[in-house]
């Protein structure tokens, strides 16, 4: 049986990494931005750098949930037309990865996702945000902040949501949209992570196994709040839980 005491330190611990588990699933298939207050807490319970290994084949697994489930309704030129700078992203934030010490891991992940609010709150006026989705910057800012936080630490949410609402997508394609291009990075994330950062190992993958039914429960949990709440709703609980996340980030 594989030895965890390295990792999680009694039943505490362990209630709050289930927890976290629980929300990642939910945030996958459900309110992106749930997920976003697992952020500080991996990075309490395993420290800023090491919980963005712990927590990437996690996400990665809630990643593959949600498109199999939302496989016929994301757009496909929303994912690949900020992808290009999203991985230059990628390529910066692994870069920076080394000279960044613990401490400023959080507080970069709280500036890029500040970035997003403001543009959010530019964004409440249809004739703004379609200013702005058509600018030639768009996709590219947003796709470069999008792989520069993810990276750094799994932080993206928050601005993936800015992204999604400034282009006025129903909540399925919302949803669907998000949990492709999401999926994508991780996924490329996962060698970068493993053979330049060195964070990933396969303790933690065993790890991160342990919790795939808490995963799996938060997704079915996702699925149906997706389905109960109307339009109006889910798009002011977005916007609520970006302003909520972003702060906790702080704490």
């Amino acid at each position: 049986m594989p030895d965890f005491s390295g990792f999680l330190q009694g039943p505490v611990e362990w209630a709050v990494f289930l927890g976290c588990a629980l929300l990642i699933g939910m945030s996958k298939t459900g309110i992106p931005n749930i997920g976003t207050f697992t952020v500080p807490i991996f990075a309490l319970l395993f420290g800023a750098k090491a919980s963005t290994g712990i927590v990437l084949p996690m996400l990665c697994m809630a990643d593959l949930l949600a498109v199999i489930y939302y496989r016929k309704k994301f757009h496909r030129a929303l994912v690949l037309k900020p992808m290009p700078w999203a991985l230059l992203g990628l390529v910066v934030a692994l870069v920076a990865g080394h000279l960044i010490p613990q401490k400023g891991f959080k507080v970069m992940m709280a500036i890029c996702i500040l970035v997003g609010i403001v543009t959010m709150v530019f964004t409440r006026r249809p004739e703004r945000a379609y200013a702005l989705t058509e600018s030639p910057w768009f996709a590219p800012v947003m796709g470069f902040l999008l792989g520069f936080s993810t990276m750094i630490g799994n932080a993206a949410g928050p601005l993936l949501v800015v992204y999604l609402l400034a282009l006025r997508l129903p909540k399925f394609a919302f949803v669907a949209t998000g949990a492709w291009f999401i999926m994508t990075l991780n996924y490329l994330k996962i060698p970068l992570q493993a053979f330049v950062w060195d964070n990933l190992s396969w303790n933690s993958l065993l790890l991160d196994l342990t919790a795939l039914p808490v995963i799996l429960l938060g997704g079915i949990l996702g699925i149906r709040m997706v389905h109960i709440l109307p339009e109006r709703q889910f798009k002011t609980a977005m916007i609520a839980l970006t302003v909520i996340s972003t702060l906790f980030l702080f704490v």
